[in-house]
């Protein structure tokens, strides 16, 4: 193998510890939160912050003198590994405020934080000083827009630009720029990121919760994350409908490409309603709610006491808005629940296990495969039949009405090919692991999609504490590839990317 001198390894950490630094800053956010609210751990909170930043510090110092180039190859281990660390980092709020003791644990909701999965391992969610919960949000909403595009939004201040790291934490399909500059497009995306939370938290707020659950719901729902202050997540609700209809209104916003909410502030709607993934997810949400509301309405034995104030179910609004909230919940993969839809009959319990595999627009915060990708599949398969009663035509796919090139198809098919075989890998292991058939799927299909619920002893009234700590680092690493979507992690265990050429 060749030397892989060549890698701009000073970057690489210096990047790393600009990273931890941001970290920091943020978990003295939720240190003051801490002060605020009296719960206890202002202290633990400080510290974890301070000896964030401290490391974080040392590394940019030690590493100042590097050279001010990112190629694609630094810019897929800043990406991966920024993750790694910001998560290792991540973990000491909860250790050292004892909340979560134990490392693989802390580790576990870390990363299922940072990577908007909200899958987690508390049982006893409402115990948690409120200093360690604004944190657990906050790592929701840093990840929620991407560790890496926070970075580039402020990279111009060490001359470095991000176009690489960009390609590297967005690498699918869909890649439209508001701007020539791709610092000032990451500038306008959280612009409008920090708006939505802003006006989500008011309107809740308003709506009847209290200003901690409502900006920590907000934090949840903006980066389709899912974690809750409450032990019954959005059930905890169930009798204050306008809070559940304006979840239901960000997590659809959240499920749409960004990119499409700044043309709608420029006035420029109908860029919008011609875009196909959007028409696509419109549809696609108004039939799967269709489809589940009228299960839940004519299925009157349906019984759900495992949760707080249980759904009226002969109610056709109840219906509807329970069918739509956890239709939006599980494509846009935010994983806030109202109700156990395992108890909703065993139809709806494989039709949601279906739509783990569906996914968000492509540039929103949604985890999953992405409705462009399932499109563009979809339109080349009956593309392919065409070809064979016309082998000789030129028949291109073709996507808002400009034909996609082959290379993009090409990765597409692959994409969803090694996205298949990393759930199923996935599943193998989780079996190997001790899991049951259905617990096994459930979980390998919500954590590589970043869903949070799944099904079986995972179910969406349950947690992930009692697993064992290999099955919880797997699921670490499924998290972490799935939201990274696969090649940015995965061709890491390449050796020719370690090769120079």
């Amino acid at each position: 193998m060749r030397s892989i001198s060549r890698i701009n390894f000073k970057i690489i950490f210096h990047l790393m510890g600009l990273l931890l630094t941001v970290n920091g800053g943020f978990m003295l956010l939720a240190a003051l939160v801490s002060f605020a609210y009296e719960d206890g751990v202002v202290k633990e909170m400080l510290l974890a912050g301070i000896v964030t930043l401290i490391l974080g510090g040392a590394i940019m110092l030690a590493t100042r003198d590097h050279r001010k180039e990112i190629k694609k190859r630094e810019g897929y281990i800043i990406v991966t590994f920024g993750w790694i660390f910001m998560s290792l980092a991540g973990t000491l709020p909860y250790v050292f405020t004892g909340a979560i003791p134990s490392f693989t644990n802390a580790f576990f909701e870390t990363m299922s934080g940072y990577t908007t999965t909200g899958a987690t391992i508390l049982s006893d969610i409402e115990s948690v000083p409120n200093g360690v919960l604004f944190w657990r949000s906050i790592t929701h909403w840093i990840g929620g827009m991407g560790i890496i595009v926070l970075a580039i939004a402020i990279l111009p201040l060490l001359g470095i630009g991000g176009m690489q790291l960009f390609a590297a934490e967005a690498p699918g399909p869909g890649g439209d720029k508001l701007h020539p500059r791709i610092t000032d497009t990451a500038k306008r995306l959280w612009l409008i990121y920090v708006g939505y939370t802003i006006a989500e938290t008011l309107l809740l707020k308003i709506a009847g919760m209290s200003f901690f659950d409502a900006i920590n719901h907000s934090l949840s729902t903006l980066s389709t994350g899912g974690f809750s202050t409450k032990n019954a997540s959005v059930a905890h609700w169930n009798g204050q409908p306008l809070i559940q209809y304006i979840i239901i209104f960000f997590m659809f916003l959240a499920g749409t490409n960004f990119v499409l909410s700044y043309f709608a502030f420029k006035t420029k709607f109908s860029k919008i309603f011609k875009d196909e993934e959007f028409r696509l997810y419109v549809y696609a949400i108004l039939v799967f709610t269709i489809v589940t509301s009228l299960v839940i309405y004519f299925q009157d034995d349906i019984t759900d006491s495992s949760i707080a104030h249980p759904m009226v179910w002969g109610e056709f609004e109840s219906a509807v808005r329970h069918g739509l909230f956890q239709v939006l919940a599980i494509v846009t993969t935010t994983g806030f629940i109202t109700a156990d839809y395992m108890l909703w009959t065993p139809f709806l319990t494989i039709f949601f296990f279906g739509l783990m595999f569906l996914g968000g627009s492509s540039g929103s915060t949604a985890g999953g495969v992405k409705i462009v990708r399932h499109l563009i599949m979809v339109k080349n398969g009956i593309m392919e039949f065409k070809r064979t009663l016309h082998p000789h035509a030129v028949l291109p796919v073709r996507y808002n009405n400009k034909a996609v090139q082959q290379p993009i198809v090409f990765n597409i098919l692959g994409f969803f090919i090694l996205y298949m075989l990393s759930f199923i890998v996935g599943v193998l292991v989780f079996s190997w692991l001790g899991l049951d058939f259905d617990t096994a799927l459930g979980a390998a299909a919500s954590t590589l999609g970043n869903v949070g619920p799944a099904l079986g002893d995972l179910g969406p009234v349950s947690n992930y504490g009692n697993l064992p700590d290999l099955t919880k680092l797997w699921s670490c690493f499924l998290m972490l590839i799935g939201r990274l979507e696969l090649f940015t992690v995965l061709i890491l265990l390449t050796p020719f990317f370690w090769r120079n050429r």
